[in-house]
């Protein structure tokens, strides 16, 4: 596959009116969905006017103005910056450098024209991804080489808790008081609690759903290997399977009229 062509499928979901619908007023969501992969990740400021893209081939976290569509900023961060995340603050970047990264840098955005590198931790495996809980201090870190995760303090950077998962690679995203974790070489979502970590559900889903995201409510992963769009609820449960393209990498929503 080309990592730098980049296809859309474009899926409308009536489905999504009929799971929630008093969450979804003023417009009608779409669900953008990759036809194939991808070399760069991007996070998006709360002001709304930038947006920090990783550029693995240069090593740099890059700023976006969105508004003008130019780039404004690029901060060498020591390594092959791939998966990002941004505090609740909307001054802290974490970025996990490379697919199986030794190391997680801090970037520090406030100053989106002049970013700051602020340090890194070396997370107990190579790691892949890396989510911080909305409105919390939890940092998620999955594994890009093992069965595992950590749970960071986004403020201290201390290891809060160490936990088993799925095979590697593992991508995370958060909903109200749980995690969800994917596991695309198992074909598995597994629900955690933000509590105390443990497994509160196990969900077969195709083979190849790596990447995952939560959206109006819902909790979505496309796969990789067969093309397909899963939405599941809150508790982990299957609501809907589309097939999509032969390979679908990742997915977010926009809103419609």
């Amino acid at each position: 596959m080309n990592r730098r062509e980049f296809v859309v499928g474009a899926v409308t979901l009536p489905l999504a009116l009929r799971f929630a619908p008093n969450s979804l007023a003023g417009g009608t969501p779409v669900a953008l969905v990759t036809a194939d992969t991808q070399s760069r990740y991007a996070a998006a400021a709360p002001n709304g006017r930038h947006a920090f893209i990783t550029d693995s081939g240069r090593h740099e976290v890059v700023t976006i103005d969105v508004v003008q569509g130019r780039k404004i900023a690029r901060l060498p961060v020591g390594g092959p910056a791939r998966h990002v995340s941004i505090d609740p603050s909307g001054r802290i970047l974490w970025v996990s450098l490379g697919s199986k990264a030794e190391h997680v840098v801090a970037v520090d955005v406030s100053k989106p024209a002049a970013l700051r590198l602020l340090g890194r931790i070396t997370p107990p495996f190579l790691a892949h991804d890396v989510g911080i809980v909305p409105g919390g201090r939890q940092v998620w870190v999955s594994s890009g080489d093992r069965k595992a995760l950590a749970v960071y303090d986004r403020r201290s950077g201390d290891v809060l808790r160490r936990l088993p998962a799925d095979a590697p690679p593992q991508h995370v995203t958060f909903l109200g008081a749980h995690a969800y974790v994917t596991s695309g070489e198992d074909g598995t979502l597994r629900v955690h609690s933000l509590k105390d970590g443990r497994v509160l559900r196990t969900t077969p889903v195709p083979d190849g759903s790596y990447n995952v995201q939560e959206a109006f409510g819902w909790i979505v992963t496309p796969s990789l290997d067969r093309g397909t769009f899963c939405v599941l609820d809150r508790q982990g449960r299957l609501a809907r399977r589309v097939q999509v393209s032969p390979s679908s990498h990742d997915a977010c929503f926009v809103m419609t009229a």
